[in-house]
Order: C-alpha cells, then sequence, then structure tokens
C-alpha cells in the first residue's frame, strides 16, 4: 500500500536541491540585534571601562646634575676596612694605574658620558672632592637655575665615612684634613623639589630613612608657617623627591676585585656592559670566552640592528615590561613615564637589584620598588646574553684583518618574534578575567622595528578590539606617541590596521582631536575615505566606515577639526558612499556628514550645494534600521542655519516632508529619531506650531459639537486634499462657548468657510504625526513627543492664543462626555507604563475641577499629550490611523452596516466578553530596556536631544573580531545553545511514535486543570518549553508551566481599552523564543522573557495595520509568522496584506486581498514561505503566491464557506494539510492545486467558535457554541463520528448555559490539546493517553 503523498505537491519542492540548501542554513535569530538588546540607548559603563587618565599632564624633566664624587683617591676612609684584592674600578677607570688626580678627572669625565647615554640635554656639573661650603653653593645655584624641573644629585661617597645614623652625609674641607658633615635636612632645603637623588655609599639605606623623616619635617614646619601667615604662599614642598640608594643600612658595599668598586653606579648607568660581565662570573658552564672579550660586544647601542644596540633593545624591554607587571599603575606611569631621566635609572635600577643581592646588598628607592630578580623576564635576558656571547668569537674573528672567509651573517635574537608568540596566544585565550597580558610593553618596544612592525600592529589591533579595558592599557602604557607617528608613514600595507587601531582609540578617547590636527594627521584617513583611494584589504568599505567613524569623532564638538574636514572634501566622499552595499558604510557616512555640518553654517551650505540633504531623504526607505536612523540624525543635525531666509524655510520643509513617510516605520529606534527630528523643526518654526495646534483644537471642538470627526488637517503635506472633503472653521465665540457649548449641538449654527492657516502646510502634517507618536506603542518614542506636545501647548498658554486655547480645551472637556456616550468604543488609555503609575483621564472624562484642562492636566503629573488622544486618533474609538487616511466615515454608516449584517459573517466571539470581570491594565506592562520615564514635575523642554550618536560609538568599543559568544565553541551560551538543540532534538523524537496512537486513542486523558484567574481567549503552546501562553479578553498575558501547573509571570500588553489582543505567536522558538501579540487597535508587540515577571522587556512594537476601521464585524488584528524567512504576514479590517520583514523592520509590500470582507486567519507554508493563505470574514478562503507581482499574487479563491472562516491553517509538518472552518460548523480539507475541497464534514451542527489543527499528527479539534471539543481524524473518509469529545472546565453557575468554546490549541509536537470556555478562567489540559504529555 502506498504511503500518502504530501499535499499541495509540496513533496516534490522539499527534496529540491533549493529546498535542501535552505535546511542547511543556519539558523537566524530574529529582533535580538544590538538595537533589540539595548532599547537603542546607550549602556550603562561596566566598571573598568571608563577612560584613564594616561596623558602625561605633569610631565618634567632632570634639567640639570650634579655628580659629585668624594674618592679622596689613595686615602682610605677611618670606618671601611677594604679587602687585599680589593674592588679598583670606578667608572671603569683603574685607579691605581695613574696619578690620584688625573685618575678622578677620568672618573667625573667617565661618569658624565654613562649619564649622557641616559639624557643627553641634562645639564651636568662634575663636583670632584667638594668642600663644604662649594656644596653649599651649587646646590642653591642648581635649583635657582632648574626652576620648577627637576635635578638629578649623584653622590658617591667611596672616600668619606658612612652616613650617619643621625641623617648626614660627609664632604671634605679644603684642607683635605677633616671630613665635614652635611645634614641632609639642609640639602632637602638647598635643592627643594623635585630632586632626584642617587646615593653610591655604604650604609646608604641610612640616607633615605633620615630624608623621608626630614621631609615630614619640613612638610610640618610649612604647615606651621601658613598657620602664622595665611598669606605667604612661598613655602616650599619636598614631597617630589626621588631616591636610588646602593644598599640598606648596616650593609657595605662589595669589594669584589672582577667587579667595579662603584658596581651600583655601573648598574644604573651602563647596564648592558655590567649585565654581560654578571652573567660571564655566573655562568656555571665552561666557556671559552674572556671576560675581556666579553666586553668587546661590537657594535652601538643606539642602533637596534647591531648586537650591542640589539641587547640594549631587549634589556629595555625587558625590564619596562617587569615593571608594568609589578608596580601599581600610578607609581608605574610615574616612575617611568613621566621623565626620561627617571625612567631610565628605575629601569637600570631593576638590574641592580638583581645583581647586587647575589653580592649581600639590597637596593633602596623611594618610591619603594618590591622585588623583582625573580621574574621570569630575567631568565630570557639571560638567553639573549648567551645567544650574543655563542656568536661573538665569529663576530670577533670576522672583523679581524686576517680574516678571509665569507662575511659573518649575525644572527638576531629571536626575543621578539617570542614574545610576539606569546602575545598572540593570550589573545587566542580571549584574555581570560581581563587579565593584562605581560608582553603589552614589548608590543610597545617591537613597533619601533620595521621587521617586527606590521604583525604587532595587527596583534595591538586584536587587544584593542577586546574592549575599552584592553584600549586604557594600551593608551597607559604609551602606545599613543607610536601609532601617532605612524600617521606620517606612506605604507600601503599598515593603512587597514591604522585605521582599526585608531578607530579603537577614538571610541574610547576623543579628546586626540587635537593630535589629529597636529601635523594634518587626519588626512590619513581623508584619503582613505575617499573611493579613488586604494586600500589592500578585501572588506574595503567596512575599512572606510572606521574612516568615517574617525573623522566624525574628529569633527565632534570639535570646530577646528570642522573646518579642516570641510574644505579637502569629506563631504563628497561621504555622498559617494550612501551608495555602498555595506551598511556600516552607509550609516557611518551620515553620521560624518552630521558631525561635519553641526554648528558649521558653511558645511551645511556646502552640503546644499552638493544637495546632500536630498541624498539623506533618499534614505527613508533604507533596509537597514541603522542607515535609517543615521540619516534621521544627520537631517536633524542639518536643521538651524542661522539666517532663517525663505530659500532655507523651503529646504527645511522640504526636508520635513520626505521624512514625514517614515511615521509609519516599523523600527522602534527609527522612530523615536524621527521624534527628535520633529522636536528640531518644532522648536525652529515654534510660532507657526502655535497656530496648527490651536486649530487643530477648533477642529477637535467642532467635531465634538457636530457629532462626528474632527476637520482632519491636511492629507499630504504637499497640500493636496481629498476633493470630496470639506474643511470648515469655527468662528470663536467665547461668550457662546462659556454656556455649555449649546451653539454647537445646533445643525443649522453657520460655519466660517475662512481656511485654516495650517491647512496643506507641513507643520500641519508634522503636527498630526507628533499627535500620533505621542500615543506610539514604543514608550520612549511616546514619551518623546508627548514632551513636544506639552512643550506646544504649554507655550500655546502662554501667547496671546491663550485665552482663546483655554476656552477651547474647556470646552472639549465638557463636550467629551456626551461624545464617548453616543459611542460604544471607548477611548484609548495612555501608551505602556508602569501599573504603578499614575494614568492621565480621557478628555472624554469630566474634570471634577473647575481649572483649565491644560493646568490640571500637568498637576496630575500626566501628559498633557497622553490626554489628547482623540486629537491624534479622530476619535474615541479603537483604531489608530494616521493623519494621511482615507475619507472619514460617519458613526451613523457604521451603525446601520451593523444592524443588516447576517449573524454568521460577523464575528463568533462579539458578545462573548461583555459580562467578563477582568479590567485593562491590572498587571505591570513591560517597557524596553535602559528606558527612563521622565519625571512628571519637570517642565518639557525642546528640541530633545538624541542619544544616537553614542549608540552608535559602542559598535567599535565592542569586540568585532571575534565570534559572538553564543558561536564561540565552550562558552556558556554555545553551551545552552547546545543543550537547546539537543533537548528539541531529543522531544521532536520521543513524539514521533505517538502519531500513530493520535488517530487510534481517545483525548479525554486529563492533563491538568490551570485557574488563569480571567477569562482566556487565545492559547499557544510552545514547541519545546513547558509554557503555555494566554492572553484574556481585555490586555492581560499570562504564562504558565503546564508540567508544574504554576504560572510563571503576568503582564499588561498595554492596549487601549475597547481593543483585545487578537494574535498570539513564538519567535525564534529553537532557541530563546520571543512573544509576539497582536491588537485590536493594529499594533505589534515583541517581548523578551516573557516568562519571567521581573525581567519581561518590550524588544520592539510599531503599527502593522494603520487604516483598521472601527467595526463590530472586525477580526482586529490577525497575522502569521515565518521563521525561515524573518517575514510577518498582517491582515484584519483592511483591504491588503501586509508583509513585514524582521530584519529590515520595515513593510515590504502590500499584497490586495481582492475582497470587501475582512480577513479573519493566515496561515503559510512555513519552509518556503512562498505560499499563504488568508480566510475572510464572508466565508471566502483565498490562496496568494509572494514570488508574483502584489497585484497578480492571489492565485485561487475558494468560496464554498458561507460563513465567517473561524481559522483557516496549513501543517508545518505532516502532510502539510491546508484546513478551513466557518462560523456555521463546516470544516473543509483543501489541496491548493485544486478547484474543490479535498474532504468536508459538519463539526458542529449549531455553530462552530473555535478551530485547531495538529502540527504534525492528522488531527483536529473543533469547538463549538456548546462547549464541547470534539476531536477528528484528517485521514477518516467519512467523519460520522469524532474521535473523542471533551468539555472544558466550567463553574456550576454556567453549567446549564449555552458556553462556547474560547480557546483551543494543540502542542505543536505533543499529543496535548489545551481549551477553554467562555464564563470561566480555567484551562484544561488533555492528553491522546497518559504519554501523550511526554
Amino acid at each position: 500500500m502506498d504511503s500518502p503523498r504530501m499535499r499541495h505537491g509540496f513533496e516534490d519542492e522539499y527534496n529540491s536541491e533549493d529546498y535542501l540548501a535552505v535546511l542547511e542554513q543556519v539558523f537566524y535569530m530574529y529582533y535580538t540585534d544590538k538595537r533589540h538588546e539595548t532599547g537603542g540607548n546607550p549602556k550603562q559603563e561596566p566598571p573598568g571601562s571608563q577612560l584613564i587618565e594616561w596623558r602625561m599632564r605633569d610631565r618634567l624633566k632632570t634639567v640639570s646634575a650634579a655628580l659629585v664624587l668624594c674618592l679622596n683617591l689613595g686615602v682610605d676612609p677611618p670606618d671601611i676596612v677594604k679587602t687585599n684584592p680589593c674592588a679598583k674600578l670606578e667608572c671603569w677607570v683603574d685607579t691605581l694605574s695613574q696619578p690620584a688626580s688625573k685618575a678622578l678627572e677620568s672618573i667625573g669625565k667617565n661618569l658624565q658620558i654613562q649619564y649622557e647615554t641616559l639624557s643627553i640635554r641634562t645639564r651636568y656639573k662634575q663636583y670632584l672632592d667638594p668642600f663644604v661650603e662649594d656644596t653649599k653653593k651649587f646646590c642653591c645655584s642648581l635649583r635657582r637655575n632648574a626652576k620648577d624641573e627637576r635635578i638629578l644629585f649623584h653622590y658617591n661617597g667611596h672616600g668619606v665615612p658612612k652616613p650617619t645614623s643621625s641623617g648626614e652625609i660627609w664632604v671634605f674641607n679644603k684642607n683635605f684634613t677633616q671630613y665635614i658633615p652635611i645634614s641632609l635636612y639642609d640639602l632637602q632645603s638647598w635643592l627643594g623639589a623635585p630632586s632626584l637623588f642617587v646615593y653610591d655609599c655604604s650604609d646608604a639605606g641610612n640616607i633615605i630613612t633620615n630624608f623621608n623623616r626630614f621631609i615630614e619635617k619640613h612638610e610640618q614646619e610649612s604647615l606651621e608657617q601658613r598657620a602664622r601667615d595665611p598669606l605667604n604662599l612661598n613655602t616650599t614642598s619636598y614631597a617630589d623627591c626621588i631616591q636610588l640608594a646602593a644598599c640598606s643600612s648596616k650593609e657595605t658595599l662589595p669589594m669584589n676585585p672582577e667587579l667595579p668598586a662603584d658596581l651600583f653606579t655601573c648598574c644604573l648607568t651602563t647596564p648592558i656592559e655590567i649585565a654581560v660581565r654578571f652573567f660571564v662570573l655566573q655562568n656555571p658552564l665552561p666557556s671559552t670566552l674572556t671576560l675581556e672579550q666579553a666586553m668587546k660586544i661590537p657594535g652601538r647601542l643606539q642602533e637596534r640592528r647591531t648586537p650591542l644596540g640589539e641587547l640594549n633593545w631587549i634589556f629595555t624591554a625587558i625590564t619596562d615590561t617587569i615593571a608594568w607587571n609589578t608596580l601599581p599603575r600610578p607609581l608605574f606611569k610615574k616612575l617611568f613615564r613621566q621623565d626620561l631621566m627617571v625612567a631610565a635609572l628605575f629601569r637600570n635600577f631593576l638590574l641592580s637589584q638583581r645583581i647586587m643581592r647575589v653580592h649581600h646588598c639590597h637596593p633602596v628607592s623611594s618610591p619603594a620598588l618590591p622585588e623583582t630578580h625573580h621574574h621570569p623576564l630575567w631568565q630570557s635576558w639571560d638567553l639573549a646574553v648567551e645567544m650574543v656571547l655563542a656568536q661573538l668569537p665569529m663576530l670577533q674573528l670576522a672583523e679581524s684583518e686576517d680574516y678571509n672567509g665569507p662575511p659573518y651573517e649575525y644572527q638576531h635574537s629571536t626575543f621578539f618574534t617570542e614574545q610576539l608568540t606569546a602575545f598572540e596566544v593570550y589573545l587566542q585565550q580571549g584574555a581570560v578575567d581581563r587579565q593584562p597580558p605581560d608582553q603589552l610593553p614589548i608590543v610597545l618596544q617591537v613597533l619601533l622595528s620595521q621587521v617586527h612592525r606590521l604583525r604587532a600592529l595587527i596583534l595591538l589591533s586584536k587587544f584593542l578590539d577586546l574592549g575599552p579595558w584592553a584600549v586604557n592599557l594600551a593608551l597607559s602604557i604609551g602606545i599613543f606617541p607610536y601609532v601617532l607617528k605612524l600617521l606620517q608613514s606612506a605604507a600601503q600595507e599598515l593603512k587597514p590596521v591604522m585605521v582599526f587601531i585608531w578607530a579603537r582609540i577614538l571610541a574610547v578617547d576623543s579628546s586626540c582631536q587635537a593630535d589629529l590636527l597636529k601635523d594634518n594627521g587626519y588626512s590619513y584617513f581623508v584619503s582613505i575615505l575617499s573611493p579613488q583611494s586604494g586600500i589592500p584589504v578585501g572588506n574595503a568599505s567596512e575599512h572606510r566606515a572606521m574612516c568615517a567613524f574617525i573623522l566624525a569623532m574628529f569633527c565632534r564638538n570639535f570646530s577646528q577639526g570642522r573646518a579642516v574636514c570641510a574644505p579637502p572634501g569629506v563631504m563628497s566622499s561621504c555622498l559617494a558612499h550612501l551608495n555602498d552595499d555595506n551598511p556600516l558604510l552607509r550609516q557611518w557616512a551620515c553620521l560624518c556628514i552630521s558631525q561635519l555640518w553641526d554648528q558649521f553654517p558653511e558645511a551645511k551650505w556646502l552640503g546644499i550645494r552638493e544637495g546632500a540633504h536630498l541624498r539623506l531623504c533618499e534614505l527613508v526607505t533604507d533596509n537597514v534600521p541603522e542607515v535609517r536612523a543615521a540619516a534621521l540624525y544627520a537631517l536633524t543635525t542639518f536643521l538651524g542655519i542661522p539666517e532663517m531666509s525663505e530659500d532655507v524655510m523651503k529646504i527645511e520643509q522640504t526636508v520635513a516632508n520626505h521624512v514625514l513617510y517614515m511615521t509609519t516605520d516599523g523600527s522602534s529606534m527609527v522612530r523615536k529619531e524621527l521624534v527628535i527630528f520633529f522636536s528640531h523643526f518644532v522648536k525652529r518654526n515654534e510660532d507657526k506650531f502655535l497656530v496648527t495646534a490651536y486649530e487643530q483644537m477648533v477642529a477637535e471642538r467642532e467635531a465634538l459639537y457636530s457629532g462626528g470627526r474632527p476637520t482632519p488637517l491636511p492629507k499630504t503635506p504637499d497640500g493636496t486634499r481629498d476633493p470630496g472633503l470639506t474643511l470648515t472653521r469655527t468662528v470663536s465665540n467665547p461668550g457662546v462657548i462659556g454656556g455649555g457649548g449649546t451653539a454647537f449641538k445646533n445643525a443649522q449654527r453657520p460655519m466660517d468657510s475662512a481656511p485654516r492657516r495650517s491647512e496643506g502646510t507641513v507643520f500641519g502634517a508634522v503636527w498630526q504625526a507628533i499627535l500620533i507618536m505621542a500615543v506610539d506603542p514604543f514608550p520612549e518614542t511616546a514619551q518623546t513627543a508627548r514632551i513636544i506636545v506639552d512643550y506646544i501647548h504649554m507655550a500655546l498658554l502662554d501667547s496671546p492664543l491663550g485665552a482663546s486655547a483655554q476656552v477651547v480645551i474647556d470646552d472639549i472637556i465638557r463636550g467629551g462626555t456626551s461624545f464617548k456616550s453616543s459611542f460604544k468604543l471607548s477611548l484609548a488609555p495612555d501608551t505602556p507604563m508602569s501599573a504603578k503609575e499614575s494614568r492621565p483621564e480621557s478628555p472624554g472624562t469630566p474634570n471634577t475641577s473647575r481649572e483649565g484642562y491644560f493646568t490640571s492636566s500637568l498637576r496630575r503629573s500626566a501628559s498633557i499629550a497622553a490626554s489628547l488622544k482623540n486629537l491624534a486618533l479622530g476619535y474615541n474609538g479603537t483604531s489608530k490611523e494616521p493623519p494621511m487616511s482615507p475619507k472619514p466615515q460617519s458613526l451613523s454608516r457604521f451603525k446601520s452596516e451593523r444592524e443588516n449584517d447576517p449573524d454568521w459573517n460577523r464575528p463568533p466571539d462579539v458578545n462573548d466578553y461583555n459580562n467578563t470581570n477582568t479590567n485593562y491594565h491590572s498587571a505591570k506592562e513591560p517597557v524596553s530596556k535602559n528606558f527612563q520615564p521622565t519625571d512628571p514635575e519637570a517642565v518639557p523642554s525642546i528640541p530633545v536631544q538624541s542619544k544616537f550618536m553614542e549608540w552608535s560609538i559602542e559598535y567599535f568599543r565592542e569586540p568585532q573580531m571575534k565570534p559572538n559568544e553564543a558561536d564561540e565553541p565552550g562558552s556558556v551560551d554555545y553551551n545552552q545553545r547546545l543543550w537547546r538543540r539537543t533537548r528539541n532534538d531529543k522531544i521532536i523524537i520521543d513524539t514521533q511514535a505517538q502519531k500513530e496512537r493520535a488517530i487510534t486513542t481517545r483525548w479525554d486523558h486529563p492533563r491538568g486543570l490551570l485557574n488563569n484567574l480571567c477569562q482566556p481567549t487565545r492559547l499557544l503552546f510552545h514547541q519545546f518549553e513547558p509554557y503555555l501562553v494566554a492572553v484574556d479578553d481585555k490586555d492581560s498575558v499570562s504564562v504558565w508551566d503546564w508540567e508544574e501547573g504554576v504560572q510563571l509571570s503576568r503582564f499588561s500588553n498595554g492596549n487601549p481599552v475597547g481593543t483585545r489582543i487578537t494574535e498570539i505567536k513564538l519567535l525564534n522558538e529553537d532557541d530563546v523564543a520571543l512573544l509576539m501579540t497582536g491588537s485590536g487597535d493594529g499594533v505589534v508587540r515583541i517581548y523578551r522573557n516573557y516568562e519571567s515577571e521581573q525581567n519581561c522587556e518590550l524588544v520592539s512594537s510599531w503599527r502593522a495595520l494603520t487604516d483598521l476601521l472601527p467595526s463590530q464585524r472586525s477580526s482586529g488584528l490577525v497575522a502569521d509568522w515565518q521563521q525561515g524567512r524573518g517575514t510577518m504576514l498582517v491582515g484584519g479590517d483592511m483591504k491588503v496584506i501586509r508583509v513585514w520583514d524582521a530584519p529590515r523592520e520595515m513593510c515590504m509590500s502590500d499584497i490586495p486581498a481582492r475582497s470587501g470582507s475582512c480577513i479573519t486567519s493566515l496561515t503559510s507554508e512555513q519552509v518556503a514561505g512562498n505560499i499563504f493563505v488568508a480566510g475572510f470574514g464572508d466565508g471566502a478562503v483565498r490562496v496568494y503566491d509572494r514570488r508574483l507581482a502584489p497585484r497578480d499574487s492571489m492565485v485561487r479563491a475558494w468560496k464554498d464557506h458561507k460563513s465567517w472562516i473561524v481559522k483557516v491553517h496549513m501543517q508545518r509538518g505532516g502532510m502539510r494539510e491546508l484546513v478551513s472552518g466557518a462560523a456555521t460548523g463546516e470544516v473543509k480539507l483543501w489541496d491548493i492545486r485544486m478547484d474543490q475541497p479535498v474532504k468536508s464534514f459538519n463539526a458542529h451542527s449549531k455553530g462552530m467558535r473555535n478551530l485547531a489543527v495538529h502540527e504534525h499528527a492528522p488531527v483536529i479539534a473543533t469547538g463549538s457554541t456548546y462547549h464541547d471539543v470534539k476531536l477528528w481524524n484528517m485521514n477518516s473518509y467519512d467523519f460520522h463520528s469524532p474521535l473523542s469529545t471533551v468539555k472544558p472546565h466550567i463553574s456550576f453557575l454556567q453549567q446549564n448555559r449555552s458556553s462556547p468554546v474560547t480557546g483551543l490549541a494543540f502542542h505543536p509536537h505533543r499529543m496535548m490539546m489545551a481549551c477553554s470556555g467562555a464564563g470561566d478562567n480555567h484551562i484544561s489540559l488533555f492528553a491522546c493517553d497518559s504519554r501523550g504529555g511526554i
């Protein structure tokens, strides 16, 4: 027997290569982009991401140095007993090889030369065996000449006694017959601060101890002096003194004859020589290399390609890195980045710590440094020295005169290559816990080398990509001067990486603008931004987007930046990129233009000449919401040319006219930017909007007292109107109005036919758009629009029109009650806000006090705009149509239509909910992330400032190179997603076997009973999570865990009073699902964390249907979600089916429904998504194919049903059965290739209220008007009897009455069903057997 074939010919299609290719595509999640995660608002900065002050604001120079040598060669001090043999080298001069006087001169000269290798610009002065009088004189002279800069005082006390415990050092008298002590207290007074002291003598630690004690004494005396004489400001601070001492107290300097006597000085001033000597002396391995040979390494310290220069380069990198890894950041910055001399001495001091401790001395410093002799990088240093010494014999041989062999090529150290590899490994590990990399200072040194520069820059860019914390680290280590200097390089290969690095730096610290201006660094990026320039990288558009970002940041709040960027063609480059395929480039081209002409009229005129404003207006239909928002941001900054000439007014009005199109944009972020644009436009034309607002209120008053709708302002901004529309203006008569508005009730009252000033103008259209947006479903957009309306209305009351406006307002309040009672559908309450907040009264609510309407509104701490919703909507109804709506219809017409409708062509549930006990807004309404409600007491102020620029900048503060957390194997998000996928597969596999039992087993096994506390009208199971979503007849949404039988959350959807939730769907069900609700006012809302009452957030909301008509025939909003295509099909009381695209967040097409009746149900084929089916209120079922042009897309119409289509549904799985059910009880199965139904049967003789189709099993459930649910086997041939009949829970009091089935839903995979009945709050769960709910 052949197995049944799939309906509609889908079997062949699903076996095609195209379909299999679709299945292989990566599952795409919708409404999870950054704009949805953040609500379009900048994030709160996490700790550690704030900018750290990295610039050296207090950079100092060591301008003068006193080299004080107290040697008295030939005479040993009395407290020192020298060994024999003894160290005899001072500054590498043998003191015994020449007369004492000559030796002293040589030592002084050598010491100065050694210091000059550290700082050539310092002025050095030698003081050889000084007298006490000379010492005071030269110390005072040094401070006088140095002013506020640093002084170096180098003291060698090898020929004098040790420093005293009371704080004295020794010099000589003139005859060298006595040692004269100098108190450190006096020395401080002479030299002042800032100063740098180096003590090379035994017991040097005593000096530091007493020196610090005397500093405290000086500071105390200064405080006492200031207390005595507060006006004396000439007190000196001695705190900024840095000291380096050769050993601790009670330690004697080493006298090893193989080492210099001034070992500490040699470590500080000739580190390479002493380090090599130390290595040779400490090397335990046998070597033929003598100490004299080791000291003759060829090359120069300054040339990094020579052996000696390379060693010096490695030494600098290693000591810098050791200090970076061991010192607190502020101390590192002070000692290693503030002063070149101090940095060099402290780098070398780390070497002295290592060498001198071997000889039982422990160098001391102030500020104190931790022990660094054990740092592992010293082993790398030993290896580098060993590699050089291993090649030294061949190097020396090759340089000898009698060498005839081939030239010896020096093998460069692998140190930097290995350290870069270690840095690369660190980056590959993902910077765990944001631990700073040990190698960062080495990367800084590598930038000096052309050999390693490109690799180092690429690794540096990867590091900066980790986030602001990494940028802060790089800036604090001193990377900035290097990358600034590299902007002068013409190397093509450096351009992409330089652009990336600068983008990351400017995203964190925008203060680099002045640095880019200096030496024309900005022109580097101007040239790359140009479309004609070449950039050696595959994704050139992305790098140009970074250039646009860099130039935008360069111009931002920096007038000099704008001035220099305008002439070189930045504007034209950005305009050329507006057509680029890369959305990031389009976005930043817009934002770059915005920063270029923000508060810079010359650039705005340049833009006008180049048509920039018109080019930006073209982007209102861009496919990417961020680009649309960026275009709006740029147009907002365009407003405000100081000279408000007629030409400028026309240009700005043209721009406003173009952007009006975006009032119906599907992106909440775009609409928010649009309202901000309007706030600037309104502020710019405040007087005109005062008149417009006044005329709108007069029109509203007319409508209230004539029993109709207010006269709309222009249909289109260009002035064209519906020729059938009569615009009239009532003559204001305060005396008549004060009498209670009786004159307006007189139908014969003469009307003033004079046209309104705002009629046919862009101001009228913009004002209508603002009023519409004051009731926008997205709270932030509505709040911003209400600020504008409040501001204008308050300004109106303070204007010459204020008295007349107050009269109009009071009359609207009085007239609202009668109008509300004449039309049953009540006014929409406020836009979504917390349930705890007070809701404003509607204009239809009589004000208990006699004060003015606006004043009382403000005192109730509610928005004026929220209270004037009928100004925006035009009537107190469920619909919210835009200003450009079809010709209004009178209420009497709606009434006559309802009276003449046959019962079966009306919504079956029209009378179900008249007596329910639930209220609107009875639960918390979720708001968007980072939403900040305005202070109700705050006075409204415009223009409102946008945060879009800050939000966009965050893109360059976030990692872009590494994959998303959810795509990173091993991450928490990845593991969770993997678990969910495995769980989903298991559920699908486990439920496959149940399909056979579904058509042979009774479905009366009770699975649970849930008390929803309000009447459920729609039910929806999650495919994989144990969630059941239920909505009531108002605006409440409840989420249940059906396994545990507990309610997880309950929240309010926020739809207006008089409307209800008519559609619920789940998006992204395969992963973390989002909940979509559609309500009778045409609004779609999407929620995340819907199962958590505390964490539920509004992701997005928009008005998917803008032309819904108020009618008791209304089906509300019906929708179908196509996960595979990211498309939402939306229909209702409209003549079109609207196709909304989720990634673009815009309406892609309007497909004509080809019916005069309302759409009651939508379903579609879920894989390719081309075929969809609609059911209508007149019983028709129509099939559409999206591959065809919209006007030709209807490919089949079935009119076998003659009553309201309760539901039409195409299975996602199984045989893809297409089932329709009508209110009369008929159920039909269709094949879209056939004109007649495949099967047909009557499920209920007295009418059917609900229908559900299992997605995978051949089972249909039908709910009647008399409280029974029947289950049917689709594969049956006769349909004489159902599989089962069950009844939802019903209360005792309702048992004898007709109680229709209001909610009915199958679980998509499990053999489970949920149902509920009218007049009861319970949800009943049934399974086909005890295993049906596995």
